[in-house]
């Protein structure tokens, strides 16, 4: 198992139990108490536990359903939901085709749209995100062709924002974009935790021709602190099986199509 299989897993198993000891996550997990250890003090630096005597607990609840106060940090939120969002990246990339231009945006769920992308056709993507961008240096192919939107370098999100990025965003006109989000509710809509990159969010939804989004079940019923876009003004909503359809009956009722990945 690699660190961040495990890592995810320990997160998972302190949620569902709300406080967990070392010798039972080596025990479940089948690796030494030393590993396991190092394992809780790097989840600790990320802001996601709080290492105890023997142990952690969780420093918020997981489904918290009040609003974000601030944006998590990158390397916290690529190790949420793993497994959840590579279902939902697997789901989205079946939606690509030879010749599209794709708008990625700076979400940690859409890093890992790229591995499930097929390498015998040509794309274009555009993006405003720097850990997108490294995680399609590892698989370098020339079909595929990487516009960066310029502007100011956010360090702690890994993406680009501001004024010269809107403006260079203006330029394009995808005929695909996906994005994702922190909630999906009847009442806030779309919102994310974003305030810097929002506008070129933003700007490109409302330029493409079809708008993904990807969202797992923590996002149904959750709020992010901005206002993102009208729920109508998606095209698709890719999400995972811990989605109840049934908070998610007036989007369906609004004609998005809704696309469970399994």
């Amino acid at each position: 198992m690699y660190s961040i299989e495990r890592r995810t897993e320990i997160e998972r198993i302190l949620y569902e139990n709300g406080s967990v000891s070392v010798s039972v996550l080596a025990q479940e997990l089948s690796s030494s108490k030393e590993t396991i250890r190092r394992d809780l003090c790097e989840l600790e630096s990320l802001g996601i536990l709080k290492r105890t005597h023997g142990g952690a607990i969780p420093l918020t609840e997981r489904n918290n359903t009040t609003p974000v106060a601030s944006e998590t940090p990158v390397t916290v939120r690529t190790i949420q939901n793993v497994t959840e969002k590579q279902r939902i990246c697997r789901a989205a990339a079946k939606h690509i085709q030879d010749g599209d231009t794709i708008f990625i945006d700076n979400s940690t769920t859409c890093i890992g749209l790229y591995q499930y992308i097929p390498d015998d056709i040509q794309i274009t993507f555009l993006t405003n995100s720097i850990a997108f961008l490294l995680e399609c240096s590892k698989k370098p192919n020339p079909r595929h062709t990487f516009i960066c939107l310029g502007g100011i370098f956010k360090h702690s999100n890994l993406s680009i924002y501001g004024n010269t990025t809107i403006k260079n965003a203006s330029q394009y006109y995808p005929n695909k974009a996906f994005i994702s989000c922190c909630g999906i509710s009847p009442d806030q809509q779309i919102t994310d935790s974003g305030i810097q990159e929002i506008d070129v969010k933003r700007a490109l939804c409302k330029s493409s021709q079809k708008v993904y989004l990807l969202a797992d079940y923590t996002k149904i019923e959750n709020t992010g602190q901005v206002y993102l876009c009208d729920y109508n003004e998606i095209d698709t909503l890719i999400t995972d099986d811990f989605s109840e359809l049934s908070k998610l009956q007036y989007l369906i009722r609004s004609g998005i199509e809704i696309e469970v990945a399994k």
